[in-house]
């Protein structure tokens, strides 16, 4: 029985996947990591090239590329960062209202995945998800990784554990 919940998570896993993807398609335009980019740089905190890097799990060309598309796209600016060295990344008006349409087109079609289940079938797939989460002993990193796509406004108060002592 514990192999047929892990298939069916997998199974139900990709299709969660694949339902994102095609948001991103429909309204960007662009899969991969480019909707997680918009995401992550729209918290608003000045990400750099190499914060986003890490996040991401690009390497450092791969991730130039693609912030040098959402500014062509004219989604990103590149503004001064905390030091000279640094460039910050934050979204133009216009990669706001993007960034916007994405996290409820994802929260939409996550919502019609769970369509048919009943209010108290959600609130229970919550709690399961919520125990999944929580056992997860996460670094700070992987943490921003894992939620790169969350709606914090949604999500406020994330259940996976980020451990300072395992490093970040």
């Amino acid at each position: 029985m514990m192999d047929k919940t892990a298939n069916l998570l997998g199974v139900v896993g990709l299709a969660v996947a694949d339902q994102i993807e095609d948001v991103a398609r429909d309204i960007l335009g662009r899969v991969g990591e480019t909707p997680a980019a918009l995401v992550v740089i729209g918290h608003g905190t000045g990400l750099s090239n190499d914060g986003l890097r890490r996040i991401l799990g690009r390497s450092h060309p791969g991730t130039v590329r693609l912030v040098d598309r959402l500014v062509a796209d004219g989604l990103v600016e590149r503004t001064e960062g905390q030091d000279r060295r640094a460039v910050a990344l934050r979204l133009t008006d216009q990669g706001h209202a993007v960034r916007d349409e994405l996290l409820r087109g994802r929260l939409s079609a996550m919502d019609a995945l769970l369509a048919p289940l009943s209010e108290r079938e959600r609130e229970l797939l919550d709690v399961l998800l919520g125990k999944i989460l929580i056992s997860m002993d996460a670094t700070v990193s992987e943490r921003r990784t894992l939620c790169r796509l969350c709606d914090v406004q949604v999500c406020s108060n994330c259940p996976i554990p980020a451990s300072e002592g395992k490093g970040t």
